[in-house]
């Protein structure tokens, strides 16, 4: 292949803050791709943000962006309100995409998002970088390889303490009900939820509760749910962002053993089974869209499938869905 046919040219609709370390210098880092050029409405920022990344061109239109020839594809990282607008544009210029998640607000809006890729058989991504990443390659190595027998049941407990934002009463896209309906269960139990899909199977059922307990902001603040896999697995999760102290804790049973991590927080795994047990250290990379980016490149060019795709990513709203009782 020459150059052309094996570096593809991107493209970032909303550079705002998880682009700046966690995923736009990985799309600079990962071989074969180009960082072309970025869009966001505020054309000084948007200039800023070029200079700074050394990226050769930017846009206050995101149809610009999406229409420019010497971009091949594009990365939609706006808040999750707007990703089914600006994804149905992609489908129709005929470009791949990867979109932030969660995928969208609904799970009727993921299903109309992947219809219009598959009807033109483009290829489409979720930005669930965590079945990507080394650290829970080694849990579902683990699982795989029958350390800890037959898993039962998987729990996790997510809590966060009321921010100064959410104290405030700011203005913050991720506690208001129209743009995240569930607040930060849309934008963090996401990562979750998809990364046990990932490693114990598709869900077939899944139900919960969700309220407002704190009165903060527009979002729900507390949620509780259940699910079943596919095997048989149980589930439960709880998520409340306004307790008095973090915890991030997440426990795999199985019928030997147990794997204890955390989603969020980089604590060490823990494997529990009839040998003993084991603490292992996996750090993040520096930039943790890092190998979600590299394997989107070995997708691209038909070497090996992506972990996380249009209908894994909706799959994933269907669970939050069903735990949120929308569906």
């Amino acid at each position: 292949m020459d150059k052309k046919d094996t570096t593809i040219r991107w493209g970032i609709i909303g550079c705002g803050d998880v682009t700046e370390r966690k995923s736009g210098p990985a799309y600079q880092k990962a071989d074969g791709f180009i960082l072309h050029a970025v869009m966001r409405r505020d054309a000084e920022k948007a200039a800023d943000y070029a200079r700074r990344h050394s990226i050769s061109t930017f846009y206050t239109d995101a149809d610009a962006l999406i229409n420019d020839p010497e971009v091949d594809a594009v990365y939609i990282a706006t808040p999750p309100d707007t990703h089914q607008f600006y994804a149905l544009k992609v489908a129709e210029a005929g470009k791949p995409c990867c979109i932030e998640k969660p995928m969208a607000p609904s799970y009727a809006e993921c299903e109309a998002i992947c219809k219009s890729f598959e009807d033109k058989g483009l290829p489409l991504f979720v930005a669930y970088y965590r079945r990507s990443l080394p650290r829970f390659q080694q849990i579902k190595q683990w699982i795989d390889n029958g350390e800890i027998g037959a898993v039962r049941h998987i729990s996790w407990l997510l809590a966060r303490t009321p921010s100064p934002k959410d104290i405030s009463g700011e203005s913050n896209w991720r506690t208001e009900a129209a743009i995240a309906p569930a607040g930060y269960f849309d934008d963090l139990a996401s990562h979750g939820l998809d990364l046990f899909v990932h490693l114990l199977g598709n869900v077939k059922e899944a139900s919960g509760f969700s309220i407002n307990q704190q009165g903060l902001y527009t979002a729900k603040d507390a949620v509780v749910g259940s699910w079943l896999h596919e095997n048989g697995v149980t589930g439960t999760g709880t998520w409340n962002f306004g307790l008095s102290e973090r915890a991030d804790n997440v426990v795999i049973y199985g019928s030997t053993g147990k794997i204890e991590f955390a989603v969020f927080d980089e604590v060490p795994l823990l494997l529990t089974n009839e040998s003993g047990s084991r603490e292992v250290v996996i750090e993040h990379p520096e930039n943790i869209q890092l190998y979600h980016v590299r394997n989107m490149r070995e997708h691209l060019l038909g070497h090996s499938e992506h972990p996380s795709t249009g209908r894994s990513g909706a799959h994933t709203a269907w669970v939050m869905d069903h735990i949120l009782g929308t569906i």
